[in-house]
């Protein structure tokens, strides 16, 4: 049996062991709820042990879930065989830090807890998660700020609305053309590239945008380019930018969850537990929380999943300004995303949490006219990411009540193409 033929084998078994997650390692904490379960401040205690500590502030903030049974979700059919087909030779570097034989589909699929370099592997799955593999336009997204705290009122402090925020993979391509590698990384060493813009609100920052660019190299930091409409200048920043360049409540390397580069921080591997997480939301997007301020979605369907805790540390000699003492990001195993992402201040308390809910169908609402796809996939519905020690909350909505554009998400339908990541695009959006 050649390997090929075992990493299928080894995927189906996976596949079923995954479905059986809902009915094997329950711990005592998980058997404390049960679908049909309504969870609120006042019994938040039930929840203390199934919860990151970010999303249980969030419940102990007037946060309400609603408890349901869990489902199975399934990878996109040709990242599946692109998994079958390259994984067996992907391995990390001699430092046990980056990717060696990488073209597409997850890189480890076969993961021990025992393996000293556990938690690398699974940051490097985060990052080639099958979310989307070649292209995402997400159209007018928007977010609020807001405090969060129990019965505090809605207050929006301001609106931020984004024409397009969009990503460009050059490897690790499975839907569409150049497949699985674009030559164009061949002679820039590009593992992606994202961009940001043109900002349509507030009007003091419209036009204003965002381009980054992510290396394959380990030694070579992300290359940032911001466009400032008022000075009407392109900077270019220090890949510093992404854990300090955000605006409010968001910074770059939290975009999705966790966007920073993988080399610049040493992973440790805290364990894989039952937990609770938002991966299949019923409605899109969520309803805005009248309990908490409107820093969370609520009521949302919450289930339990296996998940992995992987505590990650800047290293000084690649990040000696990282704002942050520890992240602690908690990772779907199923679906390689990001459930919650909780950083920690200098003094080792908690500070930003951000918090993901998803969905997983053929399309982000019924109504969708384009982007519509011949199998079920995940989505990002809602984000919201807060300084829990103020409780100042940026909450996103994907897409954005009363947008022009309601399908918000394109992904891997050849909407985005490589012009659209230059400077010269940025600008010219913004001068529309």
């Amino acid at each position: 049996m050649n390997r090929v033929r075992v990493i299928s084998c080894c995927l189906l078994a996976l596949s079923m062991l995954a479905s059986m997650f809902p009915r094997m390692g329950l711990t005592a904490a998980s058997a404390q709820v049960k679908p049909g379960d309504v969870i609120t401040p006042d019994n938040a205690a039930r929840v203390k042990d199934l919860l990151p500590p970010g999303s249980y502030w969030r419940v102990v903030n007037g946060m309400v879930m609603k408890i349901t049974s869990s489902d199975r979700i399934d990878w996109p059919p040709p990242y599946r065989e692109a998994t079958e087909k390259y994984s067996a030779q992907v391995r990390l570097t001699e430092d046990h830090r980056s990717l060696a034989g990488y073209v597409a589909g997850q890189p480890f699929p076969l993961l021990d807890p025992n393996d000293p370099n556990v938690a690398t592997k699974i940051m490097w799955n985060n990052a080639f998660r099958p979310m989307w593999t070649d292209d995402v336009d997400a159209r007018f997204f928007g977010c609020s700020s807001v405090y969060e705290g129990l019965h505090n009122p809605y207050k929006e402090i301001d609106f931020t609305l984004v024409g397009h925020y969009m990503i460009y993979n050059e490897v690790g391509r499975t839907e569409v053309e150049p497949i699985p590698i674009d030559p164009d990384f061949k002679i820039t060493g590009r593992y992606f590239l994202m961009a940001l813009h043109p900002v349509l609100a507030p009007a003091a920052a419209k036009g204003a945008g965002l381009i980054r660019y992510r290396y394959a190299k380990p030694t070579k930091g992300d290359d940032f380019w911001f466009f400032n409409p008022g000075q009407h200048r392109v900077r270019r920043f220090s890949e510093v930018m992404g854990s300090e360049g955000g605006t409010n409540q968001f910074y770059p390397d939290d975009y999705e969850g966790f966007s920073a580069k993988n080399e610049n921080y040493n992973w440790r591997f805290l364990g894989e537990k039952q937990m609770l997480g938002s991966v299949n939301g019923s409605v899109v997007p969520g309803p805005v929380c009248p309990h908490d301020g409107g820093g969370s979605v609520c009521p949302a369907e919450w289930q339990m999943r296996h998940v992995y805790i992987i505590e990650g540390t800047a290293r000084p000699e690649r990040m000696n300004e990282d704002l942050y003492s520890k992240h602690v990001v908690f990772i779907d195993s199923e679906i390689d995303a990001v459930l919650e992402h909780d950083s920690y201040d200098r003094r080792g308390e908690l500070y930003h949490a951000f918090t993901n809910w998803l969905t997983y169908r053929d399309r982000t609402v019924p109504d969708a006219r384009i982007a519509i796809y011949p199998f079920k996939r995940v989505f990002q519905v809602n984000g919201t990411s807060t300084d829990v020690q103020s409780g100042l909350s940026q909450f996103c909505d994907l897409p954005t009540p009363n947008a022009p554009e309601k399908e918000c998400w394109y992904i891997n339908m050849g909407a985005v193409h490589l012009p659209d990541f230059s400077v010269d695009a940025m600008v010219r959006d913004a001068q529309r």
